[in-house]
């Protein structure tokens, strides 16, 4: 069984597209795991404020009509903060998906999420570690069970769980624990959600563009033009928001 030092929430959301500047969440769910084994669900939709891509709603079934008078994600912005306090956070494909459009969504509204002291447990990751396969194979290959209502944000996320649970039982060398499992499989490195930077020895240096591997700082330095040009596109907050902390650290060593 796994054994928690603080609660773990296993979330998963339903949006109108994978772009993290500009989709937005339109289902959230979150199975909140606390270290006495008590759960706890939460399962919203949400008005995204744009309309939903057909192509989004025949994979998540989620309409512009289902969610016309569903609260917007400013509205239920702090609910979502108070049940997240002080948990870490899991998901499948979480760190890549799910947690960086959930952050963009904390922050263009402009309430503080802070992640600091969060660990931020993949599942996804595990099971690429060990079986390479999708959710649903992922579900029958631990669980030996149909996972029906794919696509729903709290059968899924509840999938989740499960699958953790089987894989502990599994892969002994996991442990039972956030830490150890993190230590086993490793755990990511994040600069920006969108990683737009990465860390190479202790820096943080770019992963696109024509200064693709370069220390984010160096062209600060060299072409402050940069830092304009990237907040004025279209990048998520969260990449403006690590680019300017980058600028600021980098202007005053400068000065």
């Amino acid at each position: 069984m796994l054994q928690l030092k603080k609660p773990l929430a296993f979330i998963d959301l339903e949006t109108t597209g994978v772009n993290l500047g500009l989709d937005r969440i339109v289902e959230i769910a979150i199975v909140k795991i606390l270290p006495d084994g008590t759960k706890s669900i939460k399962r919203k939709l949400l008005n995204p404020e744009m309309a939903i891509p057909k192509a989004s709603s025949d994979i998540h079934g989620i309409t512009d009509e289902m969610v016309k008078d569903a609260p917007t994600f400013k509205q239920v912005a702090h609910e979502l903060k108070q049940m997240l306090d002080g948990c870490d956070l899991a998901g499948y494909n979480s760190n890549r998906f799910d947690i960086p459009l959930l952050m963009e969504e904390f922050l263009r509204v402009q309430v503080d999420f802070d992640m600091k002291n969060r660990k931020l447990l993949d599942v996804q990751n595990i099971f690429h570690k060990m079986e390479p396969r999708t959710l649903g194979a992922a579900y029958k290959f631990y669980c030996n069970k149909a996972l029906e209502g794919a696509h729903g944000a709290e059968v899924d996320a509840a999938a989740t769980h499960e699958i953790l649970e089987a894989q502990l039982e599994r892969y002994p060398a996991l442990g039972n624990n956030v830490d150890t499992i993190l230590k086993t499989i490793g755990e990511d490195v994040i600069v920006d959600f969108a990683r737009r930077f990465i860390m190479e020895n202790g820096t943080e240096v770019f992963n696109f563009g024509k200064f693709k591997g370069r220390p984010v700082a160096d062209v600060l330095k060299s072409e402050p033009q940069y830092y304009d040009w990237m907040m004025k596109g279209d990048f998520p907050q969260h990449t403006k928001q690590k680019l300017t902390e980058i600028y600021t650290r980098t202007m005053l060593k400068k000065s």
